[in-house]
């Protein structure tokens, strides 16, 4: 496409694109918007150098000249603005716009979508999983179970939707996200016994530590760790079994020996519904790996990277026409947008509002698109923790049936305001 624009002239033309999803995924009620803070980042980065270029010339995917010498002096001059992370989005909501030249835009469309669209997919699985675990935290523990930098940008985004740790000490380096560990089973398989194990382990990490007993019997286990730590033992860790029933009777057992302090922790194949049933279970917190990381049956969250405006000339103002495929079934809605989260009084959200003309939100409305990059520059750069908080506040303004676990429709339609082509 590169090629061909630079040779027609139209590489250059203004151009807007828009991240959106048609629908969510599995009859889902909201989507979590997470990524666009390091999609930003790698905007910034963006370059072809040396061995790129080599490459693409070699192969004849950008053989002439004219490509490689735009190539060789790319970086994005152009604007992005996007739904903030940490707050919630709906089919159709336009939670990226990208404006530049075409050739400039175009050549993100991979690096947008494989961004946001496993972040999205992560984050929006997690918020479930943090609704169906109360105020009991969540350990992200996924590491193991997805590609090495999949896992960093998961634990990223389960934090965002509200994830207290992370077992990716990656994630801890990176983005400052809070990470703990507890022992394999393969530390107290490397012993001689489990009381070896157990002794190694309170030696060198203190009573406060968390010890896996269900490596051999779990009862055993627990007698064994309470005695050698005492009653201030920090936590057990159980990852298999009958959870509920196994974790009931941990509980009555540490209470027994006195250690009425020590926290359980559940891990082993959860998600948000397993996490759910367990809501009457005495434990303290649990640890999710593989569910979250795939998106708990939703990988990526659908998103597509469309244009939807272009100028019809090179000129660098002037109006710029909306444009819009008419595909069956996956129509397109022309024009450069915006968006408006429709509030009641009491703060609850009412509609998606979304138009092709800058909006007039009213005095409970709450406007969506900020800008991320002005020029080519990061503008909208901001600690994790505010994308963590402002998800909180996201999801309070939504209505309670939203926070329901079953299939069902969108917690608020979204509504398409006039001008639109």
């Amino acid at each position: 496409m590169l090629r061909a624009a630079l040779r027609s002239g139209a590489a250059h033309r203004r151009a807007v694109f828009e991240v959106f999803a048609r629908h969510l995924p599995h009859g889902r009620r909201y989507g979590v918007v997470a990524g666009t803070g390091r999609l930003a980042d790698a905007v910034a980065q963006f370059r072809f150098g040396p061995d790129e270029l080599d490459f693409l010339s070699r192969t004849g995917v950008a053989a002439d000249q004219a490509t490689l010498s735009f190539l060789e002096s790319y970086a994005f001059t152009g604007d992005i603005w996007g739904y903030a992370e940490g707050d919630c989005y709906f089919p159709g909501s336009p939670i990226l716009v990208v404006e530049g030249t075409f050739a400039e835009a175009v050549v993100l469309e991979t690096l947008a979508l494989s961004i946001l669209n496993h972040d999205c997919a992560i984050a929006s699985a997690a918020s479930r999983m943090v609704i169906s675990a109360g105020d009991r935290p969540l350990i992200e523990m996924g590491s193991r179970r997805t590609h090495e930098m999949a896992a960093v940008a998961a634990a990223r985004a389960a934090y965002i939707a509200g994830f207290a740790s992370t077992s990716n000490l990656r994630a801890g380096l990176d983005y400052g996200v809070p990470t703990v560990g507890t022992s394999a089973h393969s530390f107290t398989l490397v012993h001689s016994s489990e009381r070896e194990a157990f002794g190694a382990q309170l030696d060198t990490l203190g009573a406060d530590t968390t010890l896996l007993v269900d490596t051999y019997d779990v009862a055993t286990a627990v007698r064994t760790a309470v005695e050698l730590a005492g009653p201030g033992l920090g936590a057990v860790r159980i990852d298999s079994g009958d959870l509920p029933v196994v974790a009931r009777q941990v509980r009555a057992l540490l209470d027994s020996l006195g250690a009425t302090k020590t926290r359980i922790v559940l891990t082993g194949d959860l998600d948000e519904y397993s996490i759910a049933a367990l809501a009457a279970t005495p434990v303290d917190g649990y640890g999710v790996g593989t569910s979250l990381v795939t998106g708990s049956g939703a990988p990526t969250a659908a998103l597509v990277y469309k244009l939807v405006a272009r100028a019809d000339d090179n000129r660098e103002s002037g109006p710029l026409r909306p444009v819009a495929k008419r595909s069956v079934g996956k129509p397109g809605r022309g024009g450069r947008k915006w968006a408006v989260r429709s509030r009641d009084d009491a703060g609850t959200a009412l509609a998606e509002l979304v138009t092709t003309v800058p909006p007039e939100p009213g005095p409970g409305d709450r406007v969506l698109l900020q800008q991320l990059v002005r020029g080519g520059e990061i503008v909208g750069r901001e600690p994790l923790t505010a994308a963590r908080s402002r998800h909180r506040e996201a999801l309070a303004e939504l209505p309670a049936y939203a926070l329901q676990l079953s299939r069902g429709y969108p917690a608020i339609p979204t509504v398409f305001g006039p001008d639109h082509d």
